[in-house]
């Protein structure tokens, strides 16, 4: 089994493909064998079965000793010409009346062979000869001195040396013949398979292709056979999804770069300022507090970055415990009520859901409560954001409405990713530009969806949570 599997897909096809054409061959070859074999005995049948029957009538007509002597002329005249065919007809005293010039068969064989197999053929051997024949005990006309018939043994055979030697001839020639079509069975599958695994050989070349640089690459699906065109359209799949993963790393990579390099440099530049010429304490402590801000924003965008990655790779794992969704959003409220009032905001609740939904209360309150900060940093001064809640059949429905400026369509798509701002005039202070992101990864995580709209100054956006999450 080892060995096996060592081997090449080619070899293992051909030697499977040989080894069913073989046992094919050879099946054939015993079924002609034995069917030219059985055509002989059939004909040495027929005309033993003839010689035996004629026999048996003429003496059927012996009346008498002097018509048995009769009775040998006339079937020694008759086996004129029949080259081959020997006969033997033996008296109730195991005396041989009549036999021709090679029937020197024993006696007591004849006529145990007539008692035990009358009229069936049998192979029987005198000297370096074989014979097919058959036996029979006869009566004749003529009767003993007791009133019973007499009865005689006769015995017709035939020399089937002819067709042993054609039997012999004809299966080597066969064999041979087997032997030569197993090869060349052996030899054309190895053909057929090489020629057959040619699309695996170029999926082989083309898949050699394929580089980190190179991602785009595809196999071709054209002409490749039905299982194939499978497995290249599985093949082709995976690359798709490496490249989208591999241009979401060199994206996460370039973003995380650029967010990172403005506070790093405003670090090196506040301090590098700083050491230029003495300072006092207080503007000492001034440099510090600044460096702090900037510090608090880096661990925030780092932490924040560190759960995006274990959402993407399903190791964020919410606790499922009860969570009143209304008073989670007047919590919320609390604690956002000092930034709204500065912008004259009014955070409004409509709504209610029965029942509470099983979640992990601190994800799902940061996910809201980024959605209910951006809010109140996009709404239009003096107006209002209102949160919604409401139950559907199927899923319990969180929304947080604003009035601002309309996200252009074609933002709308790209509005979940990380660092993405629709206004890129904004300031870092503004955000980290991942809350949207951490957002949409902790509904997720909960099995629910989120979306927005935006249209005519209103920008809503919508967590819906299974109905699977609601407790009844």
């Amino acid at each position: 089994m080892r060995r096996l599997s060592r081997m090449s897909l080619t070899q293992r096809l051909t030697l499977m493909f040989a080894a069913v054409a073989s046992s094919v061959l050879l099946v054939l070859g015993y079924v002609i064998a034995a069917s030219v074999e059985q055509h002989f005995e059939d004909l040495d049948k027929e005309v033993l079965s003839g010689k035996m029957e004629l026999t048996r009538q003429a003496l059927q007509s012996v009346t008498s000793q002097e018509h048995l002597t009769l009775f040998t002329h006339q079937l020694a005249q008759s086996l004129v010409g029949h080259h081959g065919l020997e006969v033997m007809v033996i008296d109730e005293d195991r005396s041989v009346i009549f036999a021709t010039a090679n029937a020197n068969f024993s006696p007591e064989a004849v006529i145990s062979q007539a008692e035990l197999t009358s009229g069936r053929l049998a192979l029987w051997t005198q000297g370096h000869q074989t014979y097919r024949g058959m036996a029979a005990q006869v009566s004749t006309a003529a009767f003993n001195s007791d009133g019973t018939p007499v009865t005689v043994y006769a015995a017709v055979a035939t020399d089937i040396a002819q067709h042993t030697t054609y039997l012999r001839s004809f299966l080597q020639t066969l064999w041979l013949f087997v032997a030569a079509a197993i090869a060349l069975t052996g030899i054309l599958g190895w053909a057929a398979v090489r020629r057959g695994l040619l699309p695996l050989r170029t999926m082989r070349e083309q898949a050699q292709v394929v580089t980190a640089q190179q991602l785009s690459h595809r196999l071709p699906l054209q002409r490749m056979p039905a299982e194939l065109a499978a497995l290249a359209q599985s093949l082709n799949d995976m690359l798709a999804r490496l490249e989208e993963a591999f241009a979401r790393l060199s994206g996460f990579s370039s973003d995380i770069a650029h967010e990172l390099r403005t506070p790093v440099s405003n670090l090196m530049t506040q301090t590098q300022v700083a050491l230029s010429r003495p300072r006092s304490a207080d503007d000492y402590r001034s440099v510090l507090e600044s460096n702090a801000e900037e510090f608090e924003r880096m661990t925030r965008m780092i932490s924040d970055m560190l759960l995006l990655a274990k959402a993407e790779n399903g190791l964020v794992v919410p606790l499922r415990e009860s969570v009143d969704l209304t008073r989670e959003v007047q919590a919320l409220f609390d604690y956002y009520e000092a930034v709204a009032d500065e912008k004259h905001l009014q955070l409004t609740l409509m709504g209610a859901i029965a029942e509470p939904v099983l979640a992990d209360r601190l994800m799902l309150r940061r996910a809201m409560g980024n959605l209910l900060s951006n809010a109140i940093r996009h709404a239009t001064p003096a107006t209002c954001v209102k949160v919604t809640l409401g139950q559907q059949p199927d899923a319990a429905t969180v929304s947080v409405e604003n009035l601002g400026d309309t996200i252009a369509p074609e933002f709308l798509e790209r509005i979940f990713d990380r660092f993405f701002r629709v206004d890129t005039a904004r300031q870092p202070s503004d955000g980290t530009g991942l809350g949207l992101a951490i957002a949409r990864s902790i509904v997720v995580a909960h099995g629910g969806t989120i979306g927005v709209t935006s249209a005519h100054s209103v920008t809503k956006f919508t967590i819906a949570l299974p109905r699977s999450t609601v407790l009844t």
